[in-house]
């Protein structure tokens, strides 16, 4: 991602002029390598979110809240014992690198005032973020690294602070870059490629974007440069260093996904993506990181339960495989039964010990000659006996084995429907309702606890259409029988996705029961979004008043059946909401 130092340099800028003078509210640790900090200035109050996350890095203001444990973590509390409160002096790049520094005045438990210093190393797999004292001594860290992680520097309570080691290119924001010897002797080498090899705080977009401000193109070869082509895109980094024009945006795919960001202007991919401006970078990179950071997270969390279900859906698959292959067994019960009566009414013509008999079949009108393999080592009247049983045995596990598909076709499409449902989860609680819905059903072993824990109240999505009506969104199989069955009137609008598994959506009419056709389409796109059909378009929707949903008995969570419904296609989209 574009987490360069020209970023950071931006990010800076912003975060000085609103911060500066400002003091520290609250101070949260969502995550174990992230902090929330509430901060109050007299033009307003900020949120200010600082990701120490491996592949997601970054600092920026957000308007969203996250879930915070129960118990804050030991780094957490110690933020809050030394710069709660505390003023903010300054907000500094140092060095050029991926590093800003907050210098905050607060009084130490003598009354003294000192200054601390909060550190965000935002430098990918190796970012941090330390909390050091007046002179640099760090208090603790969001991530320890001792001896065995690193050998030259170690980030322990106790230490003094030591800046990550340079590396031996020339930082793009230094008055050195106008000297940058870039190596284009590498001919298989992209000359973007040659351009960060000899430039440090330059993420690729913007090395692509150097090269094709000259080239045209940026995926050029250095062996296809000519001599004015490398002295052209050697100015064009020293004039993109010396004057950098911001212009922070995101670049879009064809499919509307966030794939990079930039603090500069991007004209490398013509019309193929789309470029999104916006005032200022904290707004871009909190755009950006906001649907993909949380994704990445939830994916870890559910990993879990996704295995679980992935696990049980490929053993429903090869149990239907088995009851299917019985059933087309049992079609064949006729046919033995018929073998033992063809048996039965030639018994005065078979002789013990044979291995099979040709006898006249008067079950067709030409009388045909069949033969029937016989056992050996049964008489004529045992043989009779051994088919007339397995018609008998077939005949009983034919209907055994349709009461089995069925059971397993709901199994299966209970497993599938929760597992769509958990893709589209947005935080833990709503795994942790999905774990004990799966526990009831016996796909999870209950664990033995000491003490029970109180069970909550289903809290499905609530959102407000255009026109003002309650649309109301099931989060998994539990709340989805609690919002069709207990919280809908009888009239309510219910709507599902046709054919594909998704979660329960209502529109509660109230007294006004003249739902306008804007409002039935925004509640049929929560529907699709919420739903295994989420990135398609013209996704089926059906739609019926909730008196014609029901719910059949011993059915499993979430499942009903509906009648007198309309279909509506729409392309899924979500609007803003909350819980009830």
């Amino acid at each position: 991602m574009a987490f360069d130092t020209i970023c950071v340099k931006k990010i800076v800028g912003e975060l000085d002029t609103k911060l500066t003078g400002g003091r520290i509210d609250k101070i949260y640790q969502p995550e174990k390598d992230e902090l929330l900090i509430a901060i109050r200035t007299l033009s307003g109050n900020y949120k200010l979110v600082i990701s120490a996350s491996a592949n997601n890095a970054r600092i920026h203001f957000t308007d969203a809240s996250k879930e915070n444990p129960k118990t804050p973590p030991m780094f957490c509390m110690l933020l809050r014992k030394h710069i709660s409160s505390g003023k903010i002096t300054a907000v500094l790049q140092p060095d050029f690198e991926r590093i800003i520094r907050f210098d905050v005045e607060s009084y130490n438990e003598f009354g003294d005032l000192t200054t601390k210093h909060l550190i965000a190393e935002l430098t990918g797999r190796n970012s941090n973020i330390i909390l050091c004292d007046e002179n640099y001594k760090i208090i603790d860290s969001a991530k320890h690294v001792d001896f065995t992680q690193s050998s030259f520097r170690q980030i322990l309570p106790g230490l003094l602070y030591v800046s990550p080691p340079k590396q031996d290119k020339i930082p793009v924001l230094s008055e050195d870059i106008k000297n940058a010897n870039i190596d284009f002797s590498k001919d298989g080498i992209r000359a973007d490629k040659a351009v960060m090899a000899a430039v440090s705080g330059i993420s690729p977009v913007t090395a692509r974007e150097i090269v094709y401000s000259v080239c045209g193109d940026s995926s050029v070869v250095c062996g296809e440069l000519s001599e004015e082509k490398k002295s052209g895109i050697a100015r064009a980094l020293a004039e993109f260093a010396e004057n950098i024009l911001f212009a922070p945006c995101i670049i879009y795919d064809d499919k509307n996904n966030p794939v990079d960001f930039s603090a500069t202007d991007i004209n490398q991919y013509g019309t193929s993506f789309r470029v999104e401006h916006y005032g200022n970078m904290s707004e871009a990179v909190s755009r950006f990181y906001r649907d993909r950071d949380s994704r990445e997270r939830m994916q870890q969390k559910s990993s879990d339960i996704t295995k679980l279900l992935h696990n049980n859906i490929e053993r429903c698959a090869k149990k239907l495989e088995i009851q299917r292959k019985t059933l087309r067994e049992a079609e064949n019960k006729e046919k033995y039964k018929m073998f033992g009566d063809l048996i039965t009414s030639n018994l005065y013509k078979i002789e013990s010990g044979r291995k099979s008999v040709t006898v006249e079949n008067y079950y067709e009108e030409s009388c045909p000659e069949i033969t029937i393999e016989l056992s050996p080592m049964l008489s004529p009247s045992k043989n009779a006996q051994r088919y007339y049983k397995l018609y008998n045995k077939l005949k009983n596990a034919e209907v055994e084995v349709k009461k089995q598909i069925e059971n397993t076709i709901a199994d299966l499409e209970y497993l599938e429907s929760t597992l769509a449902i958990v893709k589209n989860s947005t935080s833990e609680a709503d795994l942790n309702a999905i774990r004990s819905e799966l526990s009831e059903q016996g796909y999870i072993k209950k664990q033995k606890k000491a003490k029970r824990k109180t069970v909550s109240q289903p809290k499905p999505m609530h959102f407000v259409s255009s026109d003002g009506f309650d649309i109301y969104v099931g989060k998994n199989n539990t709340q989805n029988d609690f919002l069709t069955l207990k919280f809908a009137n009888s009239q309510d609008i219910w709507f599902h996705t046709k054919n594909i598994h998704g979660s329960h959506t209502i529109i509660k009419l109230g007294v006004n029961k003249d739902v306008p056709r804007r409002t039935m389409l925004e509640a049929a796109q929560l529907a699709a979004y919420y739903s295994q059909a989420r990135e398609s378009s013209q996704v089926p929707v059906d739609y019926t008043v909730i008196k014609n949903v029901k719910k059949p008995n011993g059915a499993k969570p979430g499942m009903v059946i509906y009648d007198g419904y309309n279909t509506v296609y729409v392309t899924p989209h979500t609007i803003k909401g909350k819980e009830i």
